[in-house]
């Protein structure tokens, strides 16, 4: 499962960030822009394992997000809460099924919650793991705003 969630890890971050806008070039040699679109004005449909994988991510953000503002998280918690997105995001990739152009866009939001669960567990230096959560709070918040997923609450941000 490690290994898994370690390759996840280094796919998901070739995937340029939503808050970079970052370019890539496509297979002609232009440059492409990847950002989170919706489809014709509509939210990405999703599916069952999406949804479920989705709401543990809000539940584990919700859980830690309070502690980390408040400076009173532990190592421990910010490594048990990266653990516990990067499982859900290896359970999102095995069993979610979308369609082409979905999955780019949803790839885009793994991208976010990968980034931030690595922040969160130090891998970016120990002040930057609060805002690891952040980042995958902020990431489950364009979930919900981009994908059709009943009974979705965005995250509350402190400020």
């Amino acid at each position: 499962m490690k290994q898994l969630t370690t390759l996840l890890l280094a796919a998901a971050l070739a995937v340029p960030l939503t808050s970079m806008a970052a370019s890539a070039h496509d297979s002609h040699g232009s440059a492409e822009t990847h950002q989170l679109q919706l489809n014709a004005g509509k939210k990405w449909e999703t599916d069952a394992p999406l949804r479920q994988a989705m709401t543990a991510v809000r539940a584990s953000v919700t859980d830690i997000l309070p502690a980390a503002h408040a400076g009173k998280a532990t190592a421990a918690d910010y490594d048990a809460f990266g653990n516990a997105v990067g499982q859900q995001v290896a359970y999102m990739v095995e069993n979610c099924k979308l369609p082409p152009e979905a999955d780019a866009q949803l790839h885009i939001i793994v991208a976010d919650l990968m980034a931030g669960a690595e922040a969160a567990q130090g891998k970016h230096g120990e002040g930057k793991r609060a805002a690891g959560v952040v980042q995958v709070a902020q990431a489950s918040n364009a979930y919900g705003k981009y994908f059709s997923h009943g009974g979705w609450k965005a995250v509350e941000l402190p400020h």
